[in-house]
């Protein structure tokens, strides 16, 4: 039996019910984490022995759930992400060893998707995911990337599953706009699970296409429904066993991070009522298995490189839950570079794949132009020591810079509007560009959203806090967000200062910007609308949609000029003088330099020189390498040097050095005001 959210009442009177474990003991290390990479499991109370098997068969009903998360329309077998034609077969083989199987995941099935989904509006991935017999989702962010109308217009009639959004509600209304929960039966006893996504919604996708909607705090919204489904009345829905979906997760795999309360996360896992009884969540793309409080708390990584299995043991007689344990298993294996992968294809999902493929491949094999080199996203780390892409949305990258170039010349091509600066958000990057011959499915995947591209008025000291707003807000998931610029705007930035204090100087082709005088710039639709928590974008002034598409933009940049070479320039440079600015003539001062490096396979950045109206006063070597402790990726400080020198004995008043890098052509200045 099934039983879907009937859009209940959301303001439903509250009822805290307890758990019900087998035991106090049953969950020993509260906070206990196993990363199961593979099979290592968070192992809670058994079954009593010795019951005849008869009796243990009526007394217990035991239930596989079956997750993944952020799969991104990765129908195809691809390196670690295995298909989803192997990941159906893995859920069938759980079916086959339990009927009662519930196959569930917690968001983002589409949207940010390789091209074979992208380019068919992702229905390949909902028509696989129906054939491999998906039951439930959350709702994630990218499934509103097309609009609120679009999911609920299209994609949720194309889907067989159940899509879920506890917290999305009717705007200025607590009325629930999706539906809330879904509760499925087995041999008497009811799993029911609550859906819901992060309430950074709002800065993720285009606000104009969820203007209808409001997003609420998902641990309330789940809190609401568990308690529903727990309060005994059978006309909102009742259920044994709940199980939260939630598109959001942890920014590390530690327990740490999952129980900090300043995040977002955090305040959903501690926040969580006691009748919930497991997390499954997504959205960072982690793979984390832990148990806190007594409680699974759960995501199964990206792209369907992996998958969880929870198995669940139900007491019958007790009305409690006995036994909890979650694995997570990887979908292949690497052994002397040579990948196998754990599962056959579902020979009923093959020619779906197939057929996309085939489509997609028609669709996408023109050739647009060449790149003389590859063009790639940043890193944190070397991306040859590890199994998964360590995408550092925080870096600068000569992908990202080509893009605001590319979109710079298309906003100006028609010379309706002289478009200075643009503005390319890392989160819209989604593929690196390789060298050779470039496809029109290879620069889809690379802008797979279908932005339009925007002009409006900024003044500088608005451009001033655009670039601040990289900084991200307390509780972000991501800390730190890296813009890519155009060739002509550069600055300078003080990685230690204090929030809201870290840009020191920006120029345009060489000339300061003037806090008070007003710039046109260019950006993306969903950049435009404040996405990414750029909320001084959403502020522009004199608005103007193009109505180009981001990829349509990159197609024309190729018809016109053929071939793309990346510039090896570095567009931002962070300087901290450790002395302060104001020194003497004739002092020695040491210049600490950062973000003066690529991440990729770009040509090192090998010396930093500081000089004077072209006389070197000092030299470093620069340290391209990566940073050892996490905490430090999120950034953009690959390529730091610190360079000693003697301020000329002639200089007075505030005086300008020039900060160059021989092998890359990056020029910079600082300021110091001599006395």
């Amino acid at each position: 039996m099934q039983q879907r959210s009937p859009g209940a009442d959301p303001r439903a009177t509250s009822h805290r019910r307890s758990r019900g474990r087998a035991a106090a003991g049953a969950l020993a290390g509260a906070t206990a984490v196993a990363l199961a990479l593979g099979g290592v499991a968070s192992a809670q109370a058994i079954p009593p022995d010795g019951l005849p098997p008869q009796a243990k068969a009526k007394a217990f009903v035991d239930i596989n759930l079956a997750t993944v998360n952020d799969f991104h329309g990765r129908i195809e077998e691809n390196g670690a992400a295995a298909g989803i034609a192997r990941l159906s077969t893995a859920v069938n083989e759980l079916r086959a060893e339990n009927p009662n199987t519930v196959f569930a995941a917690a968001g983002d099935l589409i949207g940010a998707s390789t091209f074979t989904s992208f380019i068919q509006q992702d229905e390949p991935t909902i028509i696989a995911f129906n054939e491999a017999g998906l039951d439930v989702s959350s709702v994630g962010n990218h499934e509103f990337d097309k609009g609120m109308s679009d999911l609920t217009d299209r994609v949720m009639p194309l889907a067989d599953w159940e899509y879920l959004g506890a917290n999305i509600y009717d705007k200025g209304t607590s009325d629930p706009a999706l539906p809330e929960y879904w509760v499925k039966e087995f041999d008497g006893v009811r799993i029911g699970f609550v859906g819901a996504v992060t309430d950074e919604l709002p800065s993720l996708v285009s606000p104009a296409g969820i203007a209808s909607i409001d997003v609420g705090a998902p641990v309330d919204a789940a809190n609401r429904v568990a308690d529903q489904l727990s309060d005994g009345d059978e006309g909102n829905g009742e259920a044994d066993i709940v199980v939260l979906l939630v598109h959001e997760g942890a920014a590390t795999t530690s327990v740490e991070s999952a129980t900090d309360p300043n995040s977002r996360f955090g305040q959903i896992v501690l926040g969580a009522d006691d009748n919930i009884d497991a997390i499954v969540s997504g959205h960072t793309h982690l793979a984390y298995n832990h148990v806190i409080d007594g409680r699974p708390v759960i995501s199964s990584g990206q792209y369907g490189e992996k998958f969880s299995n929870m198995e669940i043991t139900y007491n019958v007689k007790s009305g409690k839950i006995a036994r909890m344990k979650n694995t997570i298993y990887d979908m292949s294996v690497v052994t002397n570079n040579v990948r196998e992968y754990f599962y056959a294809p579902d020979p009923a999902i093959v020619p779906i794949v197939a057929e996309a493929t085939a489509v997609a491949k028609e669709l996408g094999s023109v050739v647009l132009g060449d790149a003389s080199a590859n063009f790639g996203r940043a890193v944190t780390v070397d991306p040859a020591t590890v199994t998964s892409f360590p995408e550092n949305r925080g870096g600068e990258s000569v992908l990202g810079n080509f893009v605001a170039d590319v979109q710079e010349w298309a906003l100006n091509v028609d010379g309706t509007r002289d478009v200075q600066i643009t503005f390319m958000n890392p989160g819209g990057l989604r593929a690196d560009l390789a060298s050779g011959e470039v496809t029109y499915a290879e620069a889809a995947a690379v802008q797979p959203f279908a932005n339009t591209l925007v002009s409006m008025d900024l003044t500088g000291a608005q451009i001033k806090s655009v670039l601040e707003e990289q900084w991200q807000p307390s509780g972000a998931s991501r800390p730190f967000l890296k813009l890519g610029v155009n060739e002509e705007f550069t600055y300078t930035y003080d990685p230690t200062a204090a929030a809201g204090s870290h840009i020191t100087d920006m120029w345009l082709d060489g000339v300061a910007i003037d806090p008070a005088a007003t710039y046109s710039v260019g950006v993306n639709s969903f950049l435009a609308s404040g996405g990414d928590n750029f909320a001084t974008l959403a502020d522009g002034l004199n608005k103007a949609d193009s109505g180009k598409i981001d990829l349509e933009s990159m197609v024309d940049w190729f018809d016109t000029f053929g071939t793309a070479t990346p510039d090896l320039k570095q567009r931002a440079v962070g300087v901290h003088l450790p002395g302060g600015t104001s020194v003497s003539a004739g002092a020695s001062v040491t210049v600490d330099l950062s973000s003066l490096d690529f991440s990729r396979d770009e040509p090192d950045a090998d010396i930093a020189v500081v000089s004077h109206e072209g006389v070197d006063l000092g030299s470093s070597p620069i340290d391209t390498s990566f940073f050892a402790d996490p905490l430090e990726r999120p950034y953009d400080e690959i390529g730091r040097a610190s360079v000693t020198f003697s301020v000329p004995a002639g200089a007075s008043g505030p005086t300008t050095f020039v900060v160059t890098v021989p092998s890359t052509g990056t020029t910079s200045w600082f300021t110091l005001d001599v006395s």
